[in-house]
C-alpha cells in the first residue's frame, strides 16, 4: 500500500513541476480588441436589456505610438495598411449595409486601408483570417472608398477603433496618433433587399 501511496505522490509531484515549468508566451504589446454597434452591445443590450440589435462588430489589434511619428513615417503612405498591428482588422456585419455607396451582404470581412496625407483609401476585402497585409488580394475587395483625414488636436494612443450613432446608421472613428478617419456605416432599404436576392 505504501509504495502504491508512494508512486502516485511521485506522478502527482511530476505533473506540478512540469506545470510550473510550463512558460507561457509574453503578453503581446498590440492587445487584441473589439468594438461594436451597438456600443458595448454585450453589455448594454445582452446584460442590461436596453433594446438594441446587433449590428456590427470590429475585432482589432491595437500597436502603441511609442514615440514614433505614425502616418507618413512608420505606415508610409500609399502603402497598404493592415489599420492596427498583427492579424489584419476583421469587421463582421449582421445585416446588409452601405459604405461609400456600395451595399455589403452581412457577413465577416478584412478591413485594410491606404493611408494619405488628406485622405485614406478604406477597403473591405472578403478574405478573412489574414495575418498582417502580406496576402492581400485585391480581386477579392468588396469596397474601395476615399475618406477625408482630420488632423486632431489631441494624439490619440493606443491606435483605436469606436462606433458611435449617426442619422443614417453609425460611424466607425479610426484614430492614431493625430490622425482621424470616419467610415460612415449606413443601412438603407437598398442593401437589405440585395441581401435578400444573395
Amino acid at each position: 500500500m505504501k509504495k502504491i501511496l508512494f508512486t502516485v505522490l511521485f506522478i502527482t509531484g511530476s505533473i506540478v513541476v512540469n506545470a510550473q515549468d510550463k512558460k507561457l508566451p509574453p503578453l503581446d504589446s498590440s492587445p487584441m480588441d473589439m468594438a461594436y454597434y451597438p456600443v458595448m452591445y454585450p453589455y448594454v443590450v445582452r446584460v442590461k436589456g436596453d433594446p438594441g440589435q446587433l449590428v456590427a462588430r470590429v475585432i482589432y489589434s491595437r500597436p502603441q505610438k511609442k514615440g514614433r511619428k505614425i502616418f507618413g513615417d512608420l505606415e508610409p503612405y500609399g502603402e497598404l495598411y493592415r489599420l492596427g498591428a498583427n492579424e489584419a482588422t476583421e469587421i463582421e456585419f449582421y445585416r446588409a449595409v452601405t459604405i461609400g455607396g456600395k451595399n455589403i451582404p452581412k457577413g465577416r470581412y478584412t478591413m485594410y486601408s491606404i493611408p494619405n496625407e488628406k485622405t485614406w483609401t478604406l477597403i473591405i476585402n472578403r478574405d478573412t483570417d489574414i495575418w498582417g497585409a502580406f496576402k492581400y488580394d485585391k480581386s477579392k475587395d468588396v469596397v474601395r472608398t476615399d475618406l477625408p483625414v482630420t488632423t486632431l488636436d489631441t494624439p490619440v494612443d493606443p491606435f483605436t477603433m469606436v462606433f458611435e450613432k449617426a442619422p443614417y446608421g453609425a460611424n466607425l472613428i479610426i484614430a492614431w496618433d493625430i490622425v482621424s478617419i470616419t467610415v460612415p456605416v449606413k443601412w438603407s432599404e437598398k442593401a437589405v433587399i440585395a441581401e435578400k436576392k444573395k
